[in-house]
């Protein structure tokens, strides 16, 4: 009887882990997968990288402007390899939130993209967007060619310039260095998601103000 709950015991430890290991596997494919996609959506498309505070509110504006194919929510611009939400969250591995955004540039430009981009966040706060605070919510742009550089340095000189906000704009303009996408869980989160608390209190009224300011560069079904 010993011997066989021995067995018994051996056994389920094995099932466990083994559940543990397909689990797993399935995750690893599951974010193979997704960024397979990702691949896919080459041709004509233009990329942006933006950081505006949480990547659910980021993610929710983009989608809704004409011209944008896809927003992937990820992590930016950090020093450790495939992060994880809790590692980002820990604030010690130098990533922003932020979204890759897959974008049709005959459709709605760069410069448009930066529009939305400072006029849906607080550029001025240091690592904070609201209640959301720690070096992963901070404002920044990773730039891919020299002229979204420009274009990115030109235009927050012209806003500072203008006195477009009460204090100076600190958003950090940077080169591209690298980008993973977030946990699928993550991904379309305030569209699957409208009734959680953070989306119906924080994102909704995000969105809404957005909708009202750039009305006529939303989708279709966004209007």
């Amino acid at each position: 009887m010993f011997k066989t709950q021995i067995q018994m015991k051996w056994g389920l430890s094995a099932v466990l882990a083994y559940t543990v290991l397909l689990l797993g596997c399935a995750e690893q494919r599951n974010q193979q997968s997704f960024m397979t996609e990702n691949i896919a959506y080459g041709g004509n498309f233009d990329t942006a990288y933006f950081g505006s505070g949480c990547f659910w509110c980021t993610e929710a504006v983009f989608q809704r402007l004409e011209g944008v194919v896809k927003v992937i929510s990820g992590y930016g611009g950090g020093h450790i390899k495939n992060p994880t939400y809790e590692q980002v969250c820990d604030k010690n591995t130098g990533h922003a939130e932020c979204c890759k955004i897959l974008y049709d540039p005959s459709v709605i430009s760069y410069d448009e993209l930066l529009e939305v981009f400072w006029k849906t966040h607080d550029p001025t706060t240091p690592n904070q967007q609201g209640n959301d605070k720690g070096p992963q919510y901070r404002s920044i742009i990773f730039t891919t060619t020299a002229s979204q550089l420009k274009l990115a340095k030109e235009y927050k000189q012209k806003l500072d310039a203008a006195g477009a906000f009460a204090k100076p704009i600190i958003t950090e303009i940077s080169s591209f260095t690298n980008f993973y996408p977030a946990e699928l869980y993550h991904q379309n989160y305030y569209n699957e998601n409208p009734d959680q608390m953070y989306c119906r209190f924080v994102v909704k009224p995000k969105i809404e103000k957005f909708e009202q300011v750039f009305k006529a560069k939303l989708k279709k079904s966004a209007n």
